[in-house]
């Protein structure tokens, strides 16, 4: 707009100065008449014309001057307005970016993440975004690097559309190529063989290069179409798939072991007098005596738990939540020894410690608890990892297995993934350093 503005200012300055030239008033001259009358009369006649030349020439050349001042401030009275409708526009988007990025910013955290972005595109756009393309917009949004976009990096939902059309073009694109480089490699296969019988031997050394290069070819072939399996069975070994409604209602069941044993912190709380017209209270007393009529049930719930969670074809919502379970059971351990070593310190330095105090920190060890795992439940129901509990959530995250460990694995006769193992691994990296 900016540039339409100042192309307008000059054609009007050059069309004003064109007309300038045509004609000038005379009363722009800003000389008597009558004393211009005598000046023409005093002056001989070869002179006459030569001095009417120089009047009328000063006349125009100040009139020029004034327009062209006048344009000036005109076109910089333009250049100032587009300036502003600039800012004006700059500042929507920027207000636009600030409240897309409160309703991303679930947490209310100051950044939005990963899954923030997936869920609030998601939402905005009414469509499933695959994983995958959420990580290339965070790549190309995230200019700190840090894994998570700040106030400062978020755009606009309308930017956020663009590109991802736009990444959506550039695959179809890289199909496309992908689709026509093989039906080139194909043709050329079918032309070599063809040449192969048209020349029928009678160039062996031309023959044999065709074989070979047509030999090639296969062998690419074959291995693009192992690379594929390979793929297709890692994917089928380490089920990280959309988690099924049954998936999703086993997931919250491993979190039945730490409420289990988090139950003596509300000793409390269960034991008043109307608790037993509860059947909350009722459910957890059953299955808290089924529970202990099991020999050593917290050895066994532990082990049960940790090998399955080692299970790649359990779905990935399913191991997370059976890791999650064990180290929040972990976790109930700290208060009772807290408790414990309060016990014995108040004992050794002679303090009794009020018994309400006892009373009021088990209670609240057992609200919390409920409340974090009705918050697993819920995630888990919703399809969710239930991934913001502090310390917990991150320490499950580095247990889990990605498809980057998988590296190096190789197939069966029954087409089944095999990985490497970590010995294995470690030997092929230091044969690999000693090649370097």
């Amino acid at each position: 707009m900016y540039n339409i503005i100042c192309k307008a200012t000059a054609i009007a300055i050059i069309g004003t100065s064109s007309s300038i030239n045509a004609f000038t008033p005379i009363a722009q001259t800003n000389i008597p008449i009558t004393r211009a009358a005598n000046t023409f009369q005093s002056l001989p006649s070869s002179n006459y014309h030569q001095h009417s030349t120089l009047l009328y020439g000063a006349a125009d050349d100040d009139a020029q001057d004034n327009e062209i001042e006048r344009l000036k401030r005109q076109a910089a009275k333009l250049r100032a307005e587009a300036a502003s409708l600039e800012a004006d526009k700059a500042k929507q988007l920027a207000e636009a970016a600030e409240k897309a990025f409160n309703k991303f910013d679930v947490n209310s955290d100051g950044e939005v993440s990963l899954s923030e972005l997936k869920m609030g595109l998601e939402k905005e756009l009414k469509t499933e975004i695959s994983e995958k393309r959420v990580t290339e917009l965070m790549k190309i949004f995230d200019t700190s690097g840090d894994g998570a976009l700040q106030l400062d990096e978020f755009v606009t939902v309308d930017r956020f559309r663009n590109q991802l059309e736009a990444l959506a073009r550039e695959e179809k694109r890289l199909a496309a190529e992908a689709e026509q480089e093989k039906k080139r490699q194909e043709q050329e296969v079918l032309l070599a063989e063809a040449k192969l019988e048209f020349l029928n031997e009678k160039e062996p050394t031309l023959a044999r290069e065709e074989k070979r290069l047509a030999a090639e070819a296969e062998q690419e072939k074959k291995r693009q179409e192992q690379e594929v399996l390979l793929a297709e069975a890692k994917l089928e070994f380490l089920n990280e798939k959309e988690p099924t409604m049954s998936d999703k209602a086993l997931s919250v069941l491993p979190y039945l072991f730490p409420l289990m044993d988090g139950l003596q912190y509300g000793r409390f709380l269960l034991s008043s007098d109307d608790a037993g017209a509860n059947p909350f209270v009722v459910i957890l007393a059953v299955l808290y005596s089924l529970y202990r009529s099991i020999p050593f049930s917290g050895f066994v719930a532990f082990f049960a738990l940790n090998i399955l969670s080692g299970n790649p074809s359990i779905n990935r919502l399913v191991r997370y939540n059976m890791q999650q379970a064990i180290y929040l059971d972990i976790a109930l351990f700290f208060p009772s020894l807290l408790i414990g070593l309060g016990g014995l310190i108040s004992s050794g330095a002679g303090l009794t410690v009020p018994p309400g105090v006892g009373e009021v920190f088990s209670d609240v060890m057992f609200g919390t608890l409920l409340l974090t795992l009705a918050y697993c439940a819920v995630s888990s129901f919703l399809g969710k990892e239930p991934d913001s509990i502090p310390l917990i959530s991150q320490a499950v995250k580095d247990r889990m297995p990605s498809m980057d460990m998988l590296e190096g694995g190789t197939l069966d006769n029954e087409g089944r993934f095999i990985p490497k193992m970590p010995e294995r691994r470690e030997e092929d990296d230091k044969s690999d350093e000693d090649k370097k």
